[in-house]
C-alpha cells in the first residue's frame, strides 16, 4: 500500500494551534458579551481611579476651603465644591475606595461563608442539612437592606462594621446557590466512585465539589458587588458607615445635599451618579458572566 509522500509532509510541517490566552477569552467575551465588556470596563475605571486617587485627585478631599464654599462646576473645580469648600471630584475620586474596598470585602466574605455552608450541607444532609437551612431561612426572611441596617445599627458605625453588615445578608443566598449545585455534583457517578475507592470525605469535597461549585459561586460574587456598593452607601446616608469627613458616596449624599438640594445641586448629583454607576457596570458584568458561565444560557 503507497502513501501520499505530500501528504505526509504537509502533516508534518503543519502549524501547531496557538494555545488561547486570556486576550483571546477577553476579545471573544467582548464580542459576544458587548454589555459585559462594558460593564468590564466600568469596573476597570473604577478600580483606576481609586488605586490612583492620590495623584489623580485636583485637590485634598478633606482639605476644607471656606473662601470656594458652594462654588459651580469650573475649570477650577469641574464637579463643584460642597458647603466646605471641598472639592466633588476629589471626594468622589477617594470615595471610590471606600465603595470598592467594602463591595469587594463584604461580597468575598458572604458569598465564601455561604458557598462552604451551602457545599457542607449538600454534602452532609440529614439533621445538619435541616439545621443549617432553617438558619438560612431565618436570615432570608429579612429584605437584604434591612437586615444589613440592623446589624449595622448593633455594631456601631464604622468601615469594618460595614463590612460585617454587608456580608452576613449575602451568606444565605450564596448558600442557597452553591447548595442547589452541590447537590446535583454529590449524585455523580464518580463521587460514589470515590467513596468506593475510599477518598476521605474532605477529598471528595475538595477535588469534586468545590471545582464543580466554582462557576455559580463567582457569578453571585459579580452580582452582589453591586448590591453591596448599594447597600454601603445606603448606610453611609444613614450615618451607619463612614463619618465625616472621610470621603464616601453615601455619606456625600447624606446632610448638606438635601439641605442644599436647590442652592448647590451638584453636591449630591454627582456621587448619586458615581453610585448609579457602579451598579450598573457590575449588574451589566454579573449577567454577561452568568450567561458566559451558565451552560443552558451560552447559547444565548
Amino acid at each position: 500500500m503507497s502513501v501520499d509522500s505530500s501528504l505526509v509532509g504537509a502533516g508534518a510541517t503543519a502549524p501547531a494551534a496557538r494555545p488561547v490566552g486570556w486576550v483571546d477569552r477577553a476579545w471573544a467575551f467582548a464580542r459576544a458579551k458587548p454589555l459585559g465588556a462594558a460593564g468590564a470596563l466600568i469596573i476597570l475605571a473604577m478600580l483606576l481611579v481609586a488605586a490612583l486617587a492620590q495623584p489623580l485627585a485636583p485637590y485634598d478631599p478633606y482639605l476644607p476651603d471656606y473662601a470656594a464654599q458652594f462654588s459651580r462646576p469650573s475649570v477650577d473645580h469641574w464637579l463643584g465644591t460642597d458647603e466646605f469648600g471641598r472639592d466633588v471630584l476629589s471626594r468622589i475620586m477617594y470615595g471610590a475606595r471606600i465603595a470598592l474596598f467594602v463591595g469587594f470585602t463584604a461580597s468575598f466574605a458572604g458569598c465564601s461563608i455561604g458557598g462552604l455552608l451551602g457545599v457542607l450541607s449538600a454534602y452532609c444532609g440529614g439533621t445538619i442539612d435541616l439545621l443549617l437551612e432553617r438558619v438560612m431561612d431565618v436570615l432570608l426572611a429579612f429584605p437584604q437592606l434591612i437586615l444589613a441596617l440592623a446589624v449595622a445599627s448593633i455594631l456601631g458605625p464604622a468601615v469594618p462594621n460595614v463590612v460585617i453588615a454587608v456580608a452576613i445578608p449575602i451568606i444565605p443566598r450564596a448558600a442557597r446557590v452553591v447548595r442547589a449545585t452541590a447537590l446535583s455534583v454529590k449524585e455523580n457517578q464518580y463521587v460514589e466512585a470515590a467513596h468506593g475507592l475510599g477518598a476521605s470525605h474532605g477529598a471528595v469535597i475538595r477535588r469534586h465539589l468545590l471545582p464543580n461549585v466554582f462557576a455559580p459561586y463567582l457569578i453571585m460574587l459579580t452580582a452582589q458587588l453591586g448590591t453591596a456598593i448599594l447597600a454601603e452607601a445606603a448606610l453611609s446616608y444613614l450615618g451607619l458607615g463612614a463619618a465625616e469627613p472621610t470621603p464616601s458616596w453615601g455619606l456625600m449624599l447624606s446632610g448638606s445635599a438635601p439641605a442644599y438640594a436647590e442652592k448647590a445641586p451638584w453636591i449630591g448629583l454627582f456621587p448619586g451618579i458615581a453610585i448609579s454607576l457602579a451598579v450598573f457596570g457590575f449588574s451589566l458584568f454579573g449577567d454577561s458572566l452568568r450567561d458566559a458561565l451558565d451552560p443552558k444560557l451560552r447559547g444565548k
